[in-house]
């Protein structure tokens, strides 16, 4: 996995202060996309142990609510695993602390990817410039939607079939 950058106090990308790793890879490339220098999934720099140590020193402040996943694509093929592993961590350490992931997949097509039982909320869907709306809280386009994952996870569905997603208040 590769990486563009750590923000350290953010309080646009998911409530509260929160540490966000920026990461590298997307096959969406959507118009008027806020990080075009993200697509390249061999972009940026190698997610290191130092920059494994930073997120984990900002998360131990008491006044930082949690970590976000953004880029780039959190599930981009070249990202899934190690961001796994990455948001894995960060639930053992800092059961306290919420996640939350950007992707332009939609819920109904990563609603079965495992790293998804550690995330708190996702924000789903492709920006769209014709649905932009700067209004909007944590997205940047109508279409895209900020889903209370747990509570999505939880709903149980008869015939297989994924179930609507919980919308995060």
């Amino acid at each position: 996995m590769r990486y563009h950058d750590i923000t350290k106090d953010d309080m646009l990308n998911g409530d509260g202060l929160r540490v966000v790793l920026w990461v590298s890879g997307c096959n969406h490339y959507c118009k008027h996309c806020q990080n075009p220098l993200t697509w390249d999934p061999d972009g940026g720099l190698p997610f290191d142990e130092p920059a494994r140590r930073e997120i984990f020193s900002q998360l131990e402040k008491p006044y930082i609510s949690g970590a976000t996943f953004s880029g780039g694509d959190p599930l981009h093929p070249a990202n899934r695993a190690q961001v796994r592993e990455l948001m894995r961590e960060i639930k053992e350490r800092f059961p306290e602390k919420t996640i939350w992931l950007y992707t332009g997949e939609l819920w109904e097509d990563c609603r079965s990817y495992a790293g998804l039982r550690y995330v708190d909320v996702l924000v789903d869907g492709e920006f769209r410039i014709e649905e932009k709306d700067t209004k909007l809280r944590w997205r940047g386009s109508r279409n895209q939607r900020v889903i209370d994952v747990p509570s999505s996870l939880a709903v149980p569905t008869a015939d297989g079939r994924t179930a609507e997603p919980v919308l995060y208040v």
